[in-house]
């Protein structure tokens, strides 16, 4: 299996088992009743339509990065999602007039819980480019212009 194969060994695509993906699709689905009730408000539909955006823009960030590879563009990606999330998360708040009280606290939680992961996943992921970036290159078919010796 290739480094930047978006399939595990088990051929299980690595998208659909990110849990952290998981949570921001179904954040997504759940905004269709939220954006129900907004809608009935004129300033409630202007806050629905960028809420829109920003959570669908956290999954397709997630989605982007994922089917690039696992290079240096998904924690760059990834990043991205999360700024998304943390402007849902600003905006479920500036909604709390128009939606009941749990409902933003339970949003505002998942975002957190989506802040968090992603945080960690570029953690990790940068690490091992760090770590990898830090080891000789083996596979290099010429030596560094420092070891070259004249003939």
């Amino acid at each position: 299996m290739e480094p930047n194969s978006t399939r595990s060994s088990s051929g299980v695509d690595r998208l659909e088992s990110f849990g952290i993906y998981q949570l921001a699709s179904q954040l997504f689905e759940d905004f269709w009743r939220d954006a129900e009730i907004m809608d009935k408000d004129f300033r409630g539909r202007e806050l629905a339509r960028q809420q829109v955006r920003s959570l669908d823009s956290i999954c397709a960030n997630i989605e982007e990065g994922f089917g690039r590879g696992f290079g240096k563009e998904l924690p760059q990606h990834l990043k991205i999602a999360r700024g998304e999330a943390r402007e849902s998360q600003g905006r479920f708040k500036r909604c709390r007039h128009l939606l009941d009280g749990e409902i933003v606290s339970s949003r505002i939680a998942t975002l957190d819980h989506i802040i968090g992961g992603l945080t960690k996943t570029i953690s990790t992921i940068e690490g091992r480019q760090k770590s990898a970036g830090n080891a000789p290159n083996v596979t290099s078919r010429h030596p560094s212009p420092v070891t070259r010796h004249s003939p």
